[in-house]
Order: C-alpha cells, then sequence, then structure tokens
C-alpha cells in the first residue's frame, strides 16, 4: 500500500498587471469556475468528481489575492472545498504582495516573483498573513504548505515553524528543490524529515528520453502515471505526490475545455477509486509522518508512453 497524496494548487490570475479592477472579475470565474461553452470545468468539477468516487485530494490555495479583492472571493473558494470534504492547506504566490494596501510587509513596493526572495522574518510575517486569510475565510488551520512555483529555501522551513505549520510540499527536483539548500547536492523523490518539518516532494521520473519530469496532469500521460505509481509501490515507496491546478481542464487561453487533460484526469480518478487498496488517497492531516527510510527511487515510464504523450501534446494544440 501506498498514500497518494493529489494536490491542487489554487490560483487566480489576471494575465497581467494592468487594470486589475477591470480584469479580476472576468479572471475569477474562468480560473474558479472553468467556464466554457461546454461546461463548466474548474474547482466545482474537479471537487465534485473527487467525492464522487471517495477520493481525497489537498488543494494548497493561495489567499494573498484577496487582500487586493476582498475576503468573499476566498470564501468562496474554501467554501465550494468543503462542500465536497476536500481538504485546503497553505500556498503562497508573493506576486501579489506589492498589490496590497496596507501593505503586509515594509519595503515591498516591487514584484519579489518569489517567496525565496524574501528574508526569514518576511516569509514569517507573509506566511501568517495567509494562514489568518484562510482561517477568516472558513478554512480549517492549514497543517501543510506549499510554496508558489515551489520556490522555497530553507529559511521557508524556519517561517513554517514559527507558524505552527511542519509539513511541507515545495521541493520539486525539477524545478528549485536543487538549488533551495536543502539537502544540498542530492535529489530528493522520497519523504524526509528536516528538522520539525516533514517534506512530501513532488513525485518525479524519467520519461522515455530519459529526462526528468514530475508527476503533473499536463506533464504526463495516463499511461506513464500508471507505470511509474506501480513501479513506486512495488519498489516500496511510502507516499507519492501528484498534483494538477484548478485550471488545468482548460486550454492555456482558458476559454475552451481540454478534452485531453480532461480525460487524463477522469482516467487518474477512476485508477485510484478501482485500486484504494494499493492506492489509497490520503490528506496531509491523516499521516503519520514516518518518513521513508529506503534510498531514493528512480521512476522510469517507457518510451512508447512518452511518445504517446508527444503525440497527446500535438493534439492538444487546437484547443489554443
Amino acid at each position: 500500500m501506498m498514500d497518494i497524496l493529489l494536490t491542487s494548487d489554487v490560483e487566480i490570475w489576471c494575465n497581467g498587471w494592468e487594470n486589475l479592477d477591470a480584469t479580476f472579475a472576468q479572471a475569477f470565474n474562468r480560473y474558479i469556475y472553468g467556464r466554457t461553452k461546454h461546461g463548466d470545468y474548474g474547482l466545482e468539477f474537479q471537487t465534485r468528481s473527487l467525492r464522487e468516487r471517495d477520493l481525497i485530494a489537498n488543494f494548497f490555495v493561495e489567499p494573498l489575492f484577496s487582500y487586493r479583492f476582498g475576503l468573499e472571493y476566498l470564501t468562496e473558494i474554501v467554501g465550494i472545498i468543503r462542500a465536497q470534504q476536500q481538504n485546503t492547506e497553505l500556498h503562497l504566490h508573493t506576486e501579489w504582495v506589492d498589490e496590497i494596501t496596507p501593505p503586509l510587509i515594509s519595503e515591498c513596493n516591487q514584484k519579489r516573483q518569489h517567496l525565496r526572495y524574501f528574508n526569514r522574518s518576511e516569509q514569517t510575517e507573509l506566511i501568517a498573513a495567509g494562514k489568518q486569510r484562510l482561517i477568516d475565510a472558513g478554512a480549517a488551520k492549514p497543517c501543510a504548505f506549499r510554496a508558489g512555483s515551489f520556490a522555497f529555501n530553507q529559511d521557508t522551513y524556519l517561517a513554517l515553524a514559527a507558524n505552527d505549520i511542519f509539513v511541507d510540499s515545495s521541493y520539486n527536483a525539477t524545478q528549485f528543490g536543487l538549488s533551495s539548500g536543502v539537502r544540498p547536492h542530492k535529489t530528493m523523490t522520497s519523504a524526509f524529515q528536516e528538522g520539525c518539518i516533514s517534506e512530501y516532494p513532488m513525485s518525479i521520473f524519467r520519461d522515455g528520453t530519459g529526462g526528468l519530469r514530475h508527476a503533473q496532469l499536463t506533464a504526463c500521460s495516463f499511461r506513464e502515471i500508471e507505470t511509474i505509481l506501480w513501479q513506486a509501490l512495488e519498489a516500496g515507496q511510502n507516499s507519492f505526490v501528484f498534483l494538477f491546478h484548478n485550471f488545468e481542464l482548460l486550454n492555456p487561453s482558458h476559454t475552451q475545455a481540454d478534452w485531453i487533460t480532461i480525460k487524463r484526469f477522469e482516467q487518474l480518478l477512476n485508477f485510484l477509486e478501482r485500486n484504494k487498496s494499493d492506492f489509497p488517497t490520503r490528506s496531509f492531516r491523516q499521516l503519520k509522518h514516518n518518513m521513508n527510510t529506503d534510498k531514493d527511487i528512480e521512476l522510469r515510464s517507457k518510451p512508447w508512453q512518452t511518445a504517446l504523450r508527444y503525440g497527446e501534446q500535438i493534439y492538444r494544440r487546437r484547443y489554443r
């Protein structure tokens, strides 16, 4: 048996930082509800699909935007997640910090894209503000955190501990994990303990070309996902972290349904529903945080499965 941590990063973007007030309402509907002429494929669709199959996911919700536009929007997001008995955790995209009045921290009057660009004290303040905002919106006290774009560093762990958050899922070896200062000169692929923080890295694998990829809905074919899940189970891995986003079932311009990713999403959920005894879905709150003491496991998909993904990606371009 291997615990499956389905994680979704819930974010809103206005396609630029000009005219935010004029574009936000439309962006909210597009990103949160995923409205298209064929139906809605956003957060409600995802949480309902999980609930119908009795599956659990962890929704890392970005709350800083609500300091700019109002708590009611964040409350609406939290309500959608809670209505389907899913879990809300904390996610921060610091691009919003300089858009907030009054400022959450001093001397931040320009964009700092990543959390790692803030010092330890500033990170502590921002995490505290995000945590409180989620609670004010009706969420349970978050127990887990993920930095926006996985851009964390060692200071993040200290800032989390200062806010009584002891689970992190920001380490991604395909992005900023190796430069985070955490376990330097080593690629981490299994859960590990770093001081008082339990780290659950993004699960990664080598595809049929030998390239390193993380397990994300738009980054893998379903056949790749299925293969690496069985490999990880057979190798004795304790947990597996999978990623999607609230807007990931839409095309890149977020105007149409993306039938390839919708099919992948439903295939993944159906697979997990059929194989619950081997792959139970868990919330971070349910885990005992017994770290995997085995050596890090290298997972590999097969060349034909990667080729299938290439074909799907070519087909997906028609929806752009």
